[in-house]
Parts: structure tokens; C-alpha cells; sequence
């Protein structure tokens, strides 16, 4: 078994770049969390920094262990696929309970609900 510090360079320098991508994307989608006003502003940005940010890292993950364990490492690959399966759907259903509730308390900022065409 190898040890991080025998990481061949050509594995060290994808990995490295991908955790800095990663830790940046995340950081960003944080700061958006902060700055933006309105609940709907700032819903959008840590789903889809963190998202991204997230995934670089798992990637960084999956490439530093299946190196050193000389073996394709399946757990990340599940993390990624749950994160990306209800990152969204929790952003929606988030975001359609803010809107219901804003409707119901006749809220100025979201528009009124959509008339359906019957035909």
C-alpha cells in the first residue's frame, strides 16, 4: 500500500487542482449566500456553488484514492450520485414552499399564479 507521499506528480497536480477548484467553487457559492438579498437570489447560489465545488472534490477523491489503492474507488461515485440527485429537488421544494408561502401572504415580490388554458 502506498502512502500520499509517493503520489506519482502526474496524479498529485489533477488532484491539487481539483480540491483548490473545488474549495474555491464552494467559497464562492457561500459568499452568494451572504450578499444576495432576497430569499430567491440567494436559494441559487450555494446549490450551485456548492454543487460544483462538491463535485470537484469528490473527483479530486476518487482520483487520489483509486491511485493509491490501485483499485476504482465506487464510494465517491455514490456520493456524487445521491448529491446530485437531491441537491435539486431539495432546491425545489425549498423554493416552491417559499413561493406558496409568499402567495398566501399576497408578497409583492413573486408574481401571481399562471391562469392553465383548457383545450
Amino acid at each position: 500500500m502506498m502512502h500520499a507521499a509517493d503520489l506519482p506528480m502526474w496524479v498529485a497536480l489533477p488532484v491539487a487542482m481539483l480540491v483548490l477548484l473545488g474549495a474555491t467553487l464552494t467559497f464562492t457559492g457561500s459568499i452568494g449566500l451572504v450578499v444576495l438579498r432576497s430569499f430567491y437570489d440567494r436559494v441559487h447560489a450555494p446549490t450551485l456553488g456548492t454543487t460544483l465545488g462538491i463535485g470537484c472534490v469528490l473527483l479530486a477523491s476518487i482520483l487520489f484514492f483509486s491511485v493509491l489503492q490501485t483499485r476504482f474507488v465506487v464510494h465517491e461515485v455514490l456520493i456524487t450520485v445521491f448529491m446530485v440527485v437531491t441537491t435539486p429537488v431539495t432546491l425545489m421544494l425549498l423554493t416552491r414552499a417559499a413561493l406558496s408561502r409568499d402567495r398566501s401572504d399576497g408578497s409583492g415580490e413573486v408574481p401571481p399564479r399562471a391562469e392553465r388554458m383548457e383545450g
